[in-house]
């Protein structure tokens, strides 16, 4: 049961991008380049813990996009 529940979830996210990128490899780089914008944002405006949270939460997507 978990496993189908999974894979719903897997095709939605898909559905999500599939208009807007051409591939999970081009939608990879996107978000690739989004944390390396993160090293710009200005100090105080966000926590550590916060921004560490997002980058790990964009690389474990560009890693599964990557597969």
């Amino acid at each position: 049961m978990e496993d189908a529940a999974k894979n719903t979830t897997v095709i939605v996210f898909s559905e999500l991008f599939e208009d807007a990128y051409a591939s999970p490899d081009e939608l990879a780089n996107v978000l690739d380049m989004g944390i390396e914008m993160l090293f710009y944002v200005e100090e105080g405006s966000f926590s550590k813990e916060d921004i560490r949270n997002v980058v790990t939460a964009l690389r474990k997507v560009i890693l599964e996009l990557r597969k």
